[in-house]
This record gives structure tokens, C-alpha cells and sequence, in this order.
């Protein structure tokens, strides 16, 4: 793993590296397509599901024995209708009503116990797939490049992460078991009704073009409702994401009122596009409610007038009436569970799109022998952009030999970061080739090649764990006296001893607890003991004094001793010491040679140098 801090090295995008896939959301608004990506997240709990399957057959062959003890003690005990099973003249009437009475409590001991247990399997089932889906997410988001990482709002990513990956749990156990049980209840009641009475089945089942309609017109507005929503949170997430991580900088020029109006302007979007969504469901399901209660209301009067004139009994109508009702409760349940459904599918597209987006680095495939990489660096004719027609570097050409020290110097925005940022692959050359040892990078596994590079950046991060942890971030497995050697090689061991609980204090968030120079130190110290044959050290004593300075200058000469390494150098302390210097200037290597042989050469090295000497010797160019 490579040692780095991000915000560093996160730059626009190399046009040659944007995602692939365009706008996926649209592509998954595809029913099929939805499916077939789900599917592979439902495959693993197969038996899970199939009981839960079973477990919704027994519970809606339940559901249709509800009212029938209650039909059998009207007709059959206190009507004059002959018991039913041909137990008439064998068991007595109050016998029967015992036992009818039981029965109905049986049913509804069932019905709630397998109810139990079908919403523990289908909750478990769902609780799984979202902690799959998020796994392959967090997994996806971890190897898409930096270039991809610029582009996008960590607070939204967050979103999708944490919020969004709940609506595959909502698109599949939530709406489909709903939906089969209403659909298996809606059959089996329909087959016992239009057995008891088919011109009120027909009546009752009058409605269903409108709940249609309704659903076909509101499905849309809701699913739209639902995206706006969720972006809208998302967005909520990123304003306060960056507040927090810049909460320094907003109290030193005093922004806070203006943060809080941007924060506050973000959650009355989103609390209003949440009101919106909430609105239009509660306005569908009032119109599916006033259809039903239209259906409801014409069949009992159908129903009454067939009981006054004798064409059905009381039990009848009581069981025709409780199976309508059952029968507007499926077709309800599926009109409510398709609303939910909507508002669940935008969660998915959001997760998937992602998902979708290709690795713009694609992986090679060589490693590295056991003994690590030799060192040797050669970049040829290499050129790249982020913006078209505003390159960065120009063909660029360096042959680094194992165990030399490259400084690397100019003015800010030279292109310094972005060359050395081509090494571990953070983005890939438009032109020209990188190589170590001979072999492109690009051949390379890209978490072999980056265990072989330890890095030391700019600004200095460190975590909010253990000073430990810290230090051992790229070789966990570290012993302790490896850690404490690091830690004294980058001259931090004494002030970490100082510390209340020494090498266990925990750090506060970005380092808060600690001042500049000792982040820069403990990062100092993790690349010390990643221990890897090649280096990048960005500005590695920029954050502290002259006489601290002094000493850390003594750790990094063990430090690179025998490795190739690159300065991007800022002090002329660091440049003397360099095998080469590499001077940039407007993206294209102007001078290139040891300190001295570039001060006599008199150009625009010894300029720089002149300019510095005067405003003193550590000054920065």
C-alpha cells in the first residue's frame, strides 16, 4: 500500500480517463436490466428465498381460511344450514361451535407465527444483499483512479454508500414478497368468489382500470420525485462533509454564518423535495383509498339487495364481504408496494451507477521478483494533460539509475506533482512510456507496483488512530521496535514519548492533536518503514524549523540511501544533496544536471538560486 495524502495529488481529469458508460441511470431505468443486475445479489441466498417463498404459500392459504370458521358458526349453528363434512346428527352444535371457535384461533396463531418468521428471513435476506452491494461499492470506489475521485463530491459518494445501497433490500424483500403475496391472495380469493357470487366478483373487480390508471400516472412523477430527493440528500451530505474537514480554515477567516447559510440552503432543498416526494405518495395512496372505497361501497349494496331476495346467505355475504375486503387489501398492497418501488429503483441506479463506471487504469498483470525493484526510472518522450490544449508536461525524458536521488524543482504548477504522480500510476502518460527496470508500468499489477514505492506528500496526513497505527499504516504487521527505529529515524520518538499515552495516543481527526511538523514526521516515519526500494518525497521538511529540519535531513539520507528516490524540492538544502537536479519550467525539462554543473551552466537554475540565496538560503522557490 502506498503511503500518501490525497488531497495532494487530486487534480482535474485526464480527458483520456473519464468514465466509459455515460449516464448508466438512464440505461437501468430498463426493467431487465434492473433484474439482471440484481439477480447476482440475490443468487447467493437461493434456499433463504424459497423458503420465504413457501413461507408466503402457507401464509396466504391462511389469509383465505380466515373468515370461513365464522361463516360455518352463521350458517351452520345459528342458521339452519347442516353442519359441513357431513357431521350433521353426529356432532352436536355446541361441540361444533367449540370447535370452530378453535379453529379460528389456530389460524391466526399460524398466520401470525409464519408472518414472524417470513419477515425475519426476508429482512435477513435483504440485510445480506445490502452489505454485498455495499462491499463491491466501497471495494469499486477504492480502485477507480484519483482523476475519477476529483470529479466527484465525497459527500455524495457517502450518500451512495451508506443510504443508497438500502434500496436493493427495499427494491427486492420490500416490494417483491409484497407483491407475490398480494398477487397469490388476489387469485385464490378471486377463484373462491366468483364461486360464491361471479356478477359481484366482476363488480368488485370493476375498479381495477382506474387503480391501473393511477398507478400508471403517478408511477413516474414519484419515481422522478424520488431522484431529486435522494440528490438533494446527497448533497446535504457533501456540504456538511466539507465543512467538517475544513472547519479550520472557515473559523480562521471567520465564514461560519456563511456556511451555515449554504448548509441551511442545502437541507431546505433537500427537506423540500422529501416534502414533495411525501405529497405525491400520500396523494396516490388517497386516490387508490377513494377508488376501493367506490368498489367497496357498490358491491355491498349489490350484495345486500342478493341477500334480501334470497340469492345468498348472511355467511355468504359475510365471507364475500371480508374476501373483498382481502381482495382491495392485495390489490392495494401492490398499487402502495409499486410506489415504494419507484422511490427504491432510484437508490439502485445510484448505486450501480457507479458500479458502471470502468477502471480508467486498467491492471496489468507482472510483478515484481521477491527481492523488490532495482530502481531504475526512465521516462521517455512522455506528455500529458488534463485539459486538452493546456498540457502539462512535454516530452519529458529522464533515465534515473538504481539508488540516485532526483530533485526535482520549478514554479509552482510546473507539472512537478503530476510527474512523479506517473510512476505509481495515479494517471497514465497521453504520450511516451514509464518504466522501471525496463518493463512499462503499465504491465505492472498496480498494488505491486505501489508496494514498491513509499511516499511522503503534501499536506502531511495522518488518522485518527493510534500514533501506532499510524506509523505501521503501510506494513500493519510491523514489530514494535521497527516502529520506534522509524520513529527515531525521522526524529519523532521524543516528542511521541512525551505524548499521554505514547505510542498508543489516539491522533484526532486529520491530526488536530499534533502540530504541522509532527504529521510530517509520522509520515516521514511510514515511509521509513514501508521500507520500499523506491521513494517520493514531496516538500519533506516544509512543516517544520530549521533545526528540526536539520535532523529529519539526517534520517532521510538512511532513508534513501540505496534506493532511487524523487525530491520535489523546495529548500536548497534538499537540492545539494541530489545526484540530479531536474529543473521544469512551463511543462518541459529546461536543465537537467548535478547542483553544481547547473550553478556554472549560469541559466535558469542559477537564476532561481540567486533569487533564493538572497531572501536566504531555506526559502522556498
Amino acid at each position: 500500500m502506498v503511503v500518501l495524502s490525497v488531497e495532494h495529488w487530486l487534480t482535474p481529469v485526464n480527458p483520456r480517463q473519464r468514465e466509459s458508460t455515460g449516464n448508466p441511470a438512464i440505461h437501468l431505468t430498463k426493467p431487465s436490466l434492473m433484474i439482471r443486475k440484481i439477480l447476482p445479489y440475490l443468487r447467493p441466498y437461493r434456499a433463504p428465498f424459497a423458503l420465504a417463498l413457501s413461507q408466503v404459500f402457507m401464509i396466504s392459504g391462511l389469509e383465505l381460511l380466515k373468515p370461513w370458521p365464522l361463516k360455518m358458526i352463521i350458517d351452520s349453528v345459528l342458521g339452519d344450514k347442516p353442519l359441513p363434512w357431513g357431521l350433521s346428527g353426529t356432532v352436536p352444535p355446541e361441540a361444533f361451535l367449540i370447535l370452530a371457535c378453535a379453529g379460528m384461533v389456530v389460524v391466526y396463531l399460524l398466520l401470525g407465527g409464519l408472518t414472524l418468521a417470513n419477515n425475519y428471513t426476508t429482512i435477513r435476506i435483504g440485510q445480506r444483499m445490502v452489505n454485498d452491494l455495499r462491499r463491491d461499492l466501497y471495494s469499486h470506489l477504492q480502485r477507480l483512479s484519483l482523476a475519477f475521485h476529483s470529479r466527484r463530491q465525497v459527500g455524495d459518494l457517502l450518500y451512495r454508500v451508506t443510504a443508497d445501497t438500502y434500496a436493493i433490500q427495499s427494491l427486492t424483500m420490500n416490494g417483491l414478497f409484497p407483491i407475490v403475496t398480494a398477487a397469490l391472495l388476489l387469485v385464490g380469493m378471486f377463484t373462491v368468489m366468483i364461486r360464491i357470487d361471479w356478477l359481484l366478483t366482476l363488480m368488485a373487480l370493476a375498479v381495477c382500470p382506474a387503480l391501473l390508471l393511477s398507478i400508471s400516472i403517478m408511477g413516474g412523477r414519484i419515481s422522478s420525485a424520488a431522484m431529486e430527493a435522494r440528490q438533494h440528500e446527497s448533497e446535504v451530505y457533501s456540504v456538511v462533509q466539507r465543512a467538517m474537514s475544513a472547519m479550520r480554515i472557515i473559523q480562521a477567516f471567520t465564514k461560519e454564518e456563511e456556511e451555515h447559510r449554504k448548509f441551511m440552503h442545502a437541507s431546505q432543498e433537500s427537506l423540500g423535495a422529501s416534502l414533495r416526494l411525501y405529497t405525491l405518495q400520500t396523494f396516490y395512496s388517497g386516490v387508490i383509498n377513494v377508488v376501493m372505497a367506490v368498489g367497496t361501497a357498490f358491491v355491498v349494496w349489490v350484495g345486500a339487495r342478493h341477500v334480501m331476495s334470497g340469492q345468498l346467505t348472511v355467511g355468504e355475504i359475510i365471507v364475500f364481504t371480508t374476501y373483498l375486503a382481502s381482495l382491495y387489501a392485495p390489490i392495494n398492497t401492490i398499487s402502495q408496494t409499486w410506489g415504494i418501488i419507484q422511490g427504491a429503483k432510484v437508490g439502485v441506479q445510484r448505486a450501480f451507477e457507479i458500479l458502471e463506471v470502468e477502471r480508467d487504469l486498467p491492471d496489468g498483470s507482472r510483478v515484481f521478483p521477491p527481492s523488490g525493484a532495482r530502481g531504475e526510472i526512465h521516462y521517455q518522450g512522455v506528455s500529458f494533460h488534463y485539459i486538452s490544449e493546456q498540457p502539462v508536461l512535454k516530452g519529458i525524458d529522464l533515465h534515473v539509475q538504481p539508488g540516485q536521488k532526483v530533485a526535482i524543482v520549478g514554479p509552482t504548477g510546473v507539472g512537478k506533482s503530476t510527474l512523479v504522480s506517473l510512476l505509481p500510476r495515479f494517471y497514465d502518460p497521453l504520450s511516451g512510456r514509464v518504466s522501471i527496470d525496463g518493463t512499462d508500468v503499465r504491465e505492472f499489477q498496480l498494488k505491486a507496483l505501489r508496494q514498491q514505492i513509499g511516499m511522503v506528500l503534501q499536506p502531511p496526513l495522518v488518522f485518527p488512530i493510534s500514533v501506532r497505527e499510524n506509523i505501521a499504516y503501510g506494513r500493519p504487521e510491523a514489530s514494535v521496535e521497527e516502529i520506534e527505529e522509524a520513529a527515531k529515524l525521522a526524529r519523532i520518538h521524543d516528542s511521541i514519548q512525551r505524548l499521554p499515552q505514547k505510542y498508543d495516543t489516539i491522533v484526532g481527526e486529520q491530526g488536530a492533536t499534533l502540530s504541522e511538523g509532527e504529521r510530517q514526521r509520522i509520515t516521514i516515519a511510514r515511509a521509513i518503514l514501508r521500507n520500499a526500494p523506491i521513494l517520493i518525497l514531496d516538500e519533506p521538511t516544509s512543516s517544520v524549523d530549521a533545526e528540526t529540519e536539520s535532523l529529519i535531513m539526517e534520517g532521510l539520507n538512511q532513508l534513501t540511501a540505496g534506493r532511487t528516490t524523487f525530491i520535489i524540492a523546495h529548500r536548497l538544502s534538499t537540492v545539494r544533496q541530489a545526484d540530479v537536479i531536474l529543473v521544469l519550467r512551463h511543462g518541459e525539462v529546461v536543465e537537467q544536471g548535478g547542483f553544481d554543473e547547473l550553478i556554472r551552466q549560469n541559466g535558469y537554475f542559477a537564476s532561481l538560486y540567486r533569487t533564493q540565496f538572497g531572501t536566504g538560503e531555506n526559502s522556498a522557490f
